[in-house]
């Protein structure tokens, strides 16, 4: 007779790393409540052999979350999880820092203003400026566009080494209107008239009626770290006036950077 085997559904895979995903947030919640701990101990918290305590924290420990004390010591939390931290502050700043410069970019342009950062190909507005013009528009926080799209995504893009451009935009670059870029090597052309100018734009490309200009927010590293952009309906915000409004928005750009430590 053959031994009979059995194998998981879909389902009962998808319970198992679940559980697995648990597991290891309570082994990163252990070893900070304590400081450090060792695989024993962690275990018996857990109630769990200590094999599988060894296979999470060898997960942990590849990715950079945890780190060991000396050879075959405790554990403690490792740099991945201050970087996590400090991007969640770092953004929390930026709103915070930048909400009342756009709000005085906002009524002087009289136009919508935007912070936004970038999270994979997509552009997510974090601050949103509204002026009193009679049509204004309204992105609200939180909405996300395309990068490839809008004149924000392509300053953060901007910002991107080739390698990071292009594991990012893997697929075909959507179009929305005639003028929106459709190609990776259109795209990477203008991403570096954008790297010499200092500011972006986009005339109709996402949206028909709807113009953009935008500039880059850098930290103390020098990064771009978020893309300050002035919106508006294309009978307002012209081509013609793009440079204008994108010398102040560059102004207000640098203004937030200085605040978040950049002193080019």
């Amino acid at each position: 007779m053959h031994p009979t085997t059995t194998t998981q559904t879909p389902a009962e895979r998808g319970g198992a790393a679940v559980q697995s995903v648990d597991r290891a947030l309570l082994v990163l919640e252990i070893i900070a409540r304590h400081g450090s701990a060792g695989v024993t101990a962690i275990a018996d918290e857990l109630g769990v052999h200590k094999s599988t305590v060894s296979r999470l924290i060898g997960v942990l420990d590849a990715r950079g979350y945890v780190e060991q004390m000396g050879e075959r010591g405790k554990y403690r939390l490792g740099f991945s999880i201050v970087r996590l931290a400090g991007s969640a502050t770092a953004q929390r700043d930026l709103a915070r820092l930048g909400q009342s410069i756009c709000d005085v970019l906002a009524d002087k342009v009289g136009e919508t203003v935007n912070l936004a950062v970038l999270d994979g190909d997509r552009a997510i507005n974090v601050v949103e400026a509204r002026s009193e013009s009679e049509v204004a528009l309204r992105t609200w926080v939180g909405q996300s566009s395309p990068a490839h799209a809008t004149s924000s995504g392509k300053v953060l893009l901007s910002g991107l080494s080739a390698e990071d451009l292009r594991d990012r935009l893997n697929h075909r670059l959507e179009t929305f209107t005639e003028t929106t870029i459709g190609t990776l090597g259109a795209l990477e052309k203008e991403l570096a008239s954008i790297r010499d100018s200092g500011w972006a734009s986009v005339h109709e490309e996402l949206e028909i009626g709807l113009n953009a200009v935008s500039a880059p927010v850098r930290d103390h590293t020098s990064d771009v770290v978020a893309a300050l952009s002035v919106s508006g309906p294309s009978y307002r915000l012209r081509p013609e006036t793009f440079a204008e409004v994108a010398a102040e928005a560059r102004g207000a750009a640098d203004e937030i950077g200085r605040k978040l430590g950049y002193v080019g």
